[in-house]
């Protein structure tokens, strides 16, 4: 407060200021929205720099250090994503033409975005599983024959419509194939656009609040599920999908009723992949200490299988399902039907949810185990870009994986450079050797997906119910 004007004895009188009010609120926020539209040509540089990383670590690339092992993982991970995103095209309801897409714009998109080093962002069996469940939905409820797997050698959409039931109106001229890349696109791009406002929100930190054993028992049920939904091209029968609770339940039950429906083409195929994919995870696992490269097992499978399809004639000779025609090049780009964004949005929350937290927490413990950090909400900016960029080109939802990430840092990845060289490797497959994998059984595809399950279903043992059970097995005298 001040002091009394009048003077006393005549000396000096001290006179204390009122301190300055502070602003209000709706000052503040002025304030602070006039400071954030601010332009500058080092503000927006700035701005710039932080959306694309990219741009300041590659100044700084060493080339006689990083590249030959940039370049060494990148075809490594290219060479494991090509069957790879042919056989989660399964688990998706979709054509493997897309899932090459989905792989090949997500890998460049996170190079330029991402702040990861090490981490492998492409099709994730649990994303694609839940994007498939959405898609078999929506099938059904356009009038469209969900337990159909898309079309064989030689067919085309204007068969999918004959074979299928009557769809709704004002899709009759769009196929099965067709209206599930549009469910699957809009799914993707309202999921991304989910992931890009967590980012500009900066709810990074939200992912800290997911426990690891959490994370854990959501993954080994979706691997259950997963197992169960190939079971089915496993055996070479076709079984209903079923939706909603009690789904796994339903489809073990539709699966012994057509037991004896089996194709013994597809059983003895499935045997001889799946012993000989396992046979070769065990040896990488216990000699991993004397393999440089990871054996691409999966590729020899598939090349050594498709010939014998080929040559052998089995989809003619013994009715086998077989992958179908794959084309060359890239197609038009479409933009997601906001109908269907509007029908799916829900759908998207816990899709987001998990691709968003799967990936900042491999981006984190690889950070943490190289020593470098990782931004949480740039991370959510760039898996979110590499969902809403990539919906406009017949893609699905991507996450990173840890298995390829594991495979990328063993086989020397020093930088993103070598996300670059995978997203070459799949560029080769869509431009030219796409159409060698028509002859391709499904029951191959299959086993891949079961073989990569491997790590999740372990953890069944580390569950709260097998411990008790193998512990009371340890201590109980058995008469």
């Amino acid at each position: 407060m001040e002091a009394s004007p009048e003077q006393q004895g005549g000396g000096p009188v001290l006179v204390r200021r009122r301190p300055p009010e502070p602003p209000g609120l709706h000052e503040r926020l002025k304030a602070r929205l006039r400071w954030s539209c601010e332009c500058s040509r080092r503000g927006a540089w700035g701005l710039v720099r932080d959306l694309l990383p990219a741009i300041h670590w590659l100044r700084r690339y060493r080339l006689r250090e990083d590249l030959a092992g940039d370049v060494m993982s990148g075809l490594v991970i290219g060479i494991i994503l090509v069957p790879q995103a042919i056989a989660y095209s399964l688990l998706a309801g979709l054509q493997p033409i897309y899932s090459l897409y989905t792989s090949f714009f997500a890998n460049l998109i996170y190079f330029l975005m991402g702040t990861s080093r090490h981490v492998s962002v492409g099709i994730f069996s649990l994303l694609c599983l839940m994007v498939g469940q959405v898609v078999d939905r929506e099938l059904l409820l356009a009038g469209f024959d969900a337990a159909q797997d898309g079309p064989g050698p030689g067919d085309n959409s204007s068969a999918l419509n004959a074979s299928a039931t009557m769809p709704a109106p004002g899709l009759q001229e769009c196929g099965r194939d067709c209206y599930a890349i549009r469910v699957a696109t809009a799914l993707t791009l309202v999921a991304g656009i989910y992931q890009v406002l967590m980012g500009v929100l900066r709810l990074g930190f939200v992912s800290a609040y997911l426990s690891q054993p959490l994370l854990d028992g959501f993954a080994m049920g979706a691997s259950l599920t997963i197992l169960t939904s190939q079971l089915k091209h496993l055996l070479g029968v076709r079984v209903p999908r079923h939706q909603g609770p009690g789904m796994v339940v339903r489809t073990w039950l539709s699966l012994l009723r057509s037991a004896g429906q089996a194709n013994l083409c597809d059983v003895f195929t499935s045997a001889v992949c799946l012993a000989t994919l396992l046979a070769s995870k065990e040896l990488s696992d216990r000699c991993q200490h004397r393999l440089k490269v990871p054996l691409p097992t999966e590729l020899l499978v598939i090349v050594v299988a498709t010939l014998v399809s080929h040559l052998g004639q089995l989809h003619a000779r013994f009715g086998s399902s077989v992958a179908g025609d794959i084309p060359t090049g890239f197609m038009a780009p479409r933009a997601p039907d906001p109908g269907l964004m509007w029908r799916v949005a829900l759908d998207a929350v816990p899709l987001a949810l998990v691709s968003s937290t799967f990936s900042i927490s491999l981006a984190e413990m690889f950070a943490r185990s190289h020593g470098y950090s990782v931004r949480a909400d740039q991370e959510l900016l760039a898996v979110g870009c590499c969902n809403v960029l990539p919906a406009f080109f017949h893609c699905f939802a991507t996450s990173a994986a840890l298995a390829k990430s594991l495979v990328k840092t063993a086989t020397g990845c020093r930088t993103q450079l070598s996300s670059v060289v995978s997203a070459t490797v799949v560029l080769l497959v869509l431009l030219a050797l796409a159409p060698l994998f028509r002859d391709l059984q499904r029951s191959v595809l299959a086993c891949v997906i079961v073989v990569s399950l491997r790590g999740a279903l372990r953890k069944v043992g580390d569950t709260a119910v097998f411990q008790e059970v193998g512990t009371i097995s340890r201590t109980r005298k058995w008469w």
